[in-house]
């Protein structure tokens, strides 16, 4: 569903070049649940950017869902992020003074939906995360993981292929943090591929696969374990020296 070849990513100034991918190589099927980790830096937010189409890369391919991503324009890249990607944020970004089906319809108006369906999705994606009852409620009355589920059931309303979480329980306490994660492997089972970046050791485990971004470049730990910590180490060593 989502295959990076050899993706570069390189950031310049006037005075300073700065590579945030090199040579990144990330193939995910349909139906997966992927966690990626690794310390700050090394280049998790410019994937996810990249994965969600909202930046752009120097060079190497990209096909998402079978389309070559490069060829595409700013309005055939917006129209893809519209129907097909969901984005789960570690800040919610739920608009304040909405309550949560009118937060949880934004998207779809923008999509053109009509009246009648627009209603029918809101209904079933916070009926999904359990909140159904509390349509008319503002943000600021809810809790931290009760918000993180609309931010959640407001991905679901568009019915998207797959889902991008960025640190969807960094804001959370353990107890609703696990409750999040419980929530998205029920989404990620009905079949909605998960890309989760996430510093928790816990979560990441609990997903069907683990990466790790070092230095702009992917480790897979579903490889033998003590070989996926050589390869870390030894990039690590690498940056070390060639920042000494």
């Amino acid at each position: 569903m989502l295959s990076m070849k050899k993706i570069n990513k390189v950031f310049k100034t006037d005075l300073v070049e700065t590579h945030a991918l090199r040579e990144f190589d990330l193939h995910v099927k349909e139906g997966e649940f992927v966690a990626v980790t690794g310390p700050s830096g090394s280049g998790k937010t410019t994937f996810l950017n990249i994965a969600g189409l909202l930046e752009s890369f120097t060079d190497g391919e990209f096909l998402l869902d079978g389309i070559d991503v490069a060829k595409l324009s700013d309005n055939q890249l917006a129209k893809i992020r519209n129907e097909k990607i969901g984005f789960i944020f570690q800040g919610f970004n739920l608009i304040p003074d909405l309550n949560l089906a009118e937060n949880v319809e934004v998207p779809l108006r923008y999509r053109g939906v009509s009246s009648a369906e627009r209603k029918q999705r809101v209904n079933d994606a916070l009926e999904k995360v359990g909140l159904a009852s509390r349509q008319k409620h503002l943000p600021s009355q809810l809790s931290g993981g009760q918000q993180q589920r609309v931010a959640i059931a407001r991905a679901l309303a568009g019915s998207p292929r797959f889902l991008l979480a960025d640190e969807p329980t960094g804001n959370l306490d353990s107890l609703m943090a696990r409750q999040v994660m419980e929530l998205l492997e029920d989404i990620n089972r009905q079949g909605t591929t998960i890309i989760m970046v996430t510093h928790d050791p816990e979560l990441a485990r609990r997903a069907e696969r683990n990466i790790q971004i070092v230095d702009g470049q992917v480790c897979d730990f579903t490889m033998y374990q003590p070989q996926a910590e050589a390869v870390v180490e030894e990039k690590s060593e690498a940056l070390e020296e060639a920042t000494a």
